[in-house]
Protein backbone atom coordinates (compact mmCIF):
# COMPACT_ATOMS: atom_id res chain seq x y z
CA UNK A 1 0.00 0.00 0.00
CA UNK A 2 1.18 3.33 -0.90
CA UNK A 3 1.47 5.97 1.92
CA UNK A 4 0.39 8.95 0.37
CA UNK A 5 -3.01 9.09 -1.27
CA UNK A 6 -4.53 11.94 -3.46
CA UNK A 7 -7.13 13.33 -1.17
CA UNK A 8 -10.60 13.67 -2.75
CA UNK A 9 -12.15 17.33 -3.22
CA UNK A 10 -15.14 18.42 -0.54
CA UNK A 11 -16.80 20.24 -3.46
CA UNK A 12 -17.47 19.57 -7.77
CA UNK A 13 -14.69 20.84 -10.27
CA UNK A 14 -17.25 23.20 -11.10
CA UNK A 15 -18.38 24.71 -7.53
CA UNK A 16 -15.78 27.25 -7.70
CA UNK A 17 -16.76 29.16 -11.00
CA UNK A 18 -16.39 31.76 -11.83
CA UNK A 19 -13.69 32.80 -9.97
CA UNK A 20 -11.48 29.17 -11.22
CA UNK A 21 -12.69 27.61 -13.97
CA UNK A 22 -13.72 23.75 -14.28
CA UNK A 23 -11.09 22.57 -16.24
CA UNK A 24 -8.11 23.97 -14.12
CA UNK A 25 -9.40 22.45 -11.13
CA UNK A 26 -9.93 18.99 -12.80
CA UNK A 27 -6.34 19.34 -14.51
CA UNK A 28 -4.94 20.59 -11.21
CA UNK A 29 -6.12 18.08 -9.08
CA UNK A 30 -6.27 15.11 -11.08
CA UNK A 31 -3.04 15.16 -12.96
CA UNK A 32 -0.39 17.81 -11.73
CA UNK A 33 -1.53 16.61 -7.63
CA UNK A 34 -1.71 12.80 -8.77
CA UNK A 35 1.83 12.90 -10.28
CA UNK A 36 2.80 15.13 -7.02
CA UNK A 37 1.67 12.29 -5.09
CA UNK A 38 3.04 9.67 -7.64
CA UNK A 39 6.55 10.78 -7.37
CA UNK A 40 6.39 11.23 -4.01
CA UNK A 41 5.74 7.57 -3.49
CA UNK A 42 8.65 6.27 -5.73
CA UNK A 43 10.76 8.40 -4.39
CA UNK A 44 10.83 6.86 -1.06
CA UNK A 45 10.11 3.89 -2.23
CA UNK A 46 13.46 3.90 -3.89
CA UNK A 47 14.87 5.29 -1.13
CA UNK A 48 13.41 2.35 1.26
CA UNK A 49 12.08 5.27 3.06
CA UNK A 50 8.77 4.23 5.37
CA UNK A 51 7.56 7.58 6.87
CA UNK A 52 3.71 8.59 6.30
CA UNK A 53 3.72 11.51 8.68
CA UNK A 54 4.25 14.35 5.88
CA UNK A 55 4.15 17.28 8.79
CA UNK A 56 7.53 15.28 10.18
CA UNK A 57 8.79 14.64 6.81
CA UNK A 58 8.66 18.07 5.84
CA UNK A 59 10.13 19.38 8.45
CA UNK A 60 13.18 17.03 8.07
CA UNK A 61 13.09 17.76 4.27
CA UNK A 62 17.06 18.83 3.63
CA UNK A 63 17.28 14.57 5.05
CA UNK A 64 16.26 13.82 1.89
CA UNK A 65 16.50 13.72 -1.66
CA UNK A 66 15.22 16.79 -4.42
CA UNK A 67 12.63 14.15 -5.77
CA UNK A 68 11.31 14.16 -1.88
CA UNK A 69 11.43 17.52 -1.51
CA UNK A 70 9.28 18.66 -4.82
CA UNK A 71 7.12 15.98 -4.60
CA UNK A 72 6.43 15.84 -0.92
CA UNK A 73 6.20 20.04 -0.49
CA UNK A 74 4.11 19.94 -4.07
CA UNK A 75 1.50 16.87 -2.06
CA UNK A 76 1.31 18.89 1.66
CA UNK A 77 0.73 22.49 -0.64
CA UNK A 78 -2.16 21.08 -2.48
CA UNK A 79 -3.63 19.20 -0.12
CA UNK A 80 -3.58 22.71 2.40
CA UNK A 81 -4.78 24.47 -0.62
CA UNK A 82 -7.60 22.13 -1.58
CA UNK A 83 -8.93 22.39 1.89
CA UNK A 84 -8.84 26.37 2.29
CA UNK A 85 -11.44 27.00 -1.08
CA UNK A 86 -15.24 26.81 -0.90
CA UNK A 87 -17.87 27.60 -3.21
CA UNK A 88 -19.72 28.69 0.12
CA UNK A 89 -16.50 30.95 1.87
CA UNK A 90 -16.75 32.60 5.22
CA UNK A 91 -15.42 36.10 3.94
CA UNK A 92 -13.79 37.78 6.57
CA UNK A 93 -11.54 36.39 9.62
CA UNK A 94 -12.60 36.76 12.79
CA UNK A 95 -11.67 35.99 16.59
CA UNK A 96 -8.40 35.10 17.32
CA UNK A 97 -6.78 35.27 13.92
CA UNK A 98 -8.70 38.86 13.17
CA UNK A 99 -6.74 40.73 16.22
CA UNK A 100 -3.66 38.44 14.98
CA UNK A 101 -3.87 39.76 11.11
CA UNK A 102 -4.27 43.16 12.76
CA UNK A 103 -1.42 43.15 14.87
CA UNK A 104 0.90 42.50 11.91
CA UNK A 105 -0.81 44.29 9.01
CA UNK A 106 -2.89 46.61 9.89
CA UNK A 107 -5.74 45.09 8.40
CA UNK A 108 -7.06 42.01 6.62
CA UNK A 109 -6.90 44.56 3.50
CA UNK A 110 -3.50 45.20 4.21
CA UNK A 111 -2.43 41.70 4.38
CA UNK A 112 -4.38 40.85 1.32
CA UNK A 113 -2.71 43.56 -0.38
CA UNK A 114 0.68 42.22 0.65
CA UNK A 115 -0.02 38.54 -0.26
CA UNK A 116 -0.67 40.10 -3.67
CA UNK A 117 2.80 41.91 -3.94
CA UNK A 118 4.59 38.94 -2.79
CA UNK A 119 2.56 36.89 -5.10
CA UNK A 120 2.90 38.89 -8.18
CA UNK A 121 6.90 39.17 -7.30
CA UNK A 122 7.22 35.85 -7.01
CA UNK A 123 9.79 35.09 -10.12
CA UNK A 124 8.40 31.70 -11.72
CA UNK A 125 6.23 28.84 -9.93
CA UNK A 126 6.32 29.13 -6.30
CA UNK A 127 3.74 29.85 -3.42
CA UNK A 128 2.70 33.00 -1.36
CA UNK A 129 1.87 31.98 2.00
CA UNK A 130 0.19 33.53 5.33
CA UNK A 131 2.19 31.47 8.04
CA UNK A 132 2.71 31.68 11.91
CA UNK A 133 6.09 31.99 12.88
CA UNK A 134 7.65 30.00 15.64
CA UNK A 135 7.24 33.40 18.03
CA UNK A 136 3.75 32.98 17.35
CA UNK A 137 3.77 36.02 14.96
CA UNK A 138 1.73 35.79 11.59
CA UNK A 139 4.24 37.04 8.76
CA UNK A 140 3.83 36.68 4.54
CA UNK A 141 6.15 35.04 2.75
CA UNK A 142 6.83 33.43 -0.95
CA UNK A 143 8.86 30.50 -2.00
CA UNK A 144 9.97 28.93 -5.05
CA UNK A 145 8.79 25.62 -6.80
CA UNK A 146 6.77 23.76 -4.13
CA UNK A 147 8.58 24.79 -1.03
CA UNK A 148 6.99 26.25 2.05
CA UNK A 149 7.59 27.50 5.60
CA UNK A 150 7.52 24.37 7.64
CA UNK A 151 10.43 22.86 5.85
CA UNK A 152 14.11 23.00 7.37
CA UNK A 153 15.85 24.19 4.36
CA UNK A 154 14.48 27.91 4.93
CA UNK A 155 15.98 30.23 7.32
CA UNK A 156 14.24 33.59 7.65
CA UNK A 157 10.82 32.55 6.94
CA UNK A 158 9.94 28.88 8.90
CA UNK A 159 6.83 28.41 10.56
CA UNK A 160 3.31 27.06 10.15
CA UNK A 161 1.61 27.57 7.04
CA UNK A 162 -1.99 28.74 7.32
CA UNK A 163 -3.13 30.15 4.28
CA UNK A 164 -1.36 29.47 0.67
CA UNK A 165 -1.94 30.65 -2.87
CA UNK A 166 -0.52 28.46 -5.80
CA UNK A 167 1.19 30.93 -8.32
CA UNK A 168 2.16 28.07 -10.61
CA UNK A 169 0.77 29.10 -13.88
CA UNK A 170 -1.22 25.44 -13.95
CA UNK A 171 -3.37 26.99 -11.52
CA UNK A 172 -4.88 29.96 -13.22
CA UNK A 173 -3.70 30.30 -16.89
CA UNK A 174 -6.61 28.63 -18.63
CA UNK A 175 -8.77 31.63 -17.31
CA UNK A 176 -6.74 34.27 -16.78
CA UNK A 177 -3.65 33.43 -19.18
CA UNK A 178 -0.59 35.90 -17.46
CA UNK A 179 -2.40 38.03 -15.71
CA UNK A 180 -1.78 36.75 -12.23
CA UNK A 181 -2.33 39.73 -10.53
CA UNK A 182 -6.59 39.12 -11.57
CA UNK A 183 -5.95 35.02 -10.10
CA UNK A 184 -4.85 36.38 -6.90
CA UNK A 185 -7.91 38.69 -6.35
CA UNK A 186 -10.26 36.23 -8.15
CA UNK A 187 -8.92 33.67 -4.85
CA UNK A 188 -10.40 36.07 -2.11
CA UNK A 189 -14.05 35.37 -3.14
CA UNK A 190 -13.69 31.34 -2.71
CA UNK A 191 -10.98 31.34 0.28
CA UNK A 192 -12.55 30.08 3.44
CA UNK A 193 -11.66 32.14 6.43
CA UNK A 194 -12.82 29.49 8.73
CA UNK A 195 -10.52 27.02 7.55
CA UNK A 196 -7.86 29.38 7.96
CA UNK A 197 -9.14 30.00 11.26
CA UNK A 198 -9.14 26.44 12.70
CA UNK A 199 -5.16 26.19 10.60
CA UNK A 200 -4.27 29.27 13.15
CA UNK A 201 -5.48 27.86 16.38
CA UNK A 202 -3.47 24.35 14.98
CA UNK A 203 -0.64 26.25 14.79
CA UNK A 204 -0.46 28.16 17.86
CA UNK A 205 -0.92 24.90 19.45
CA UNK A 206 2.13 23.27 17.96
CA UNK A 207 4.84 26.20 19.46
CA UNK A 208 6.18 25.39 22.73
Amino acid sequence: MKPFTLPQLPYAYDALEPFIDQETMTIHHQRHHQAYVDNLNAALEKSNETITDLDVLLQRISEYSPAVRNNGGGHYNHSLFWELLSPTPKRIPEGKLAEAIDTAFGSSENLKAEMKKAGLGQFGSGWVWLYVKFSGALAVSSTPNQDNPMMDIQSANRGFPILGIDVWEHAYYLAYQNKRADYIEAFWSVLDWSVVEKKYEEALSKIK
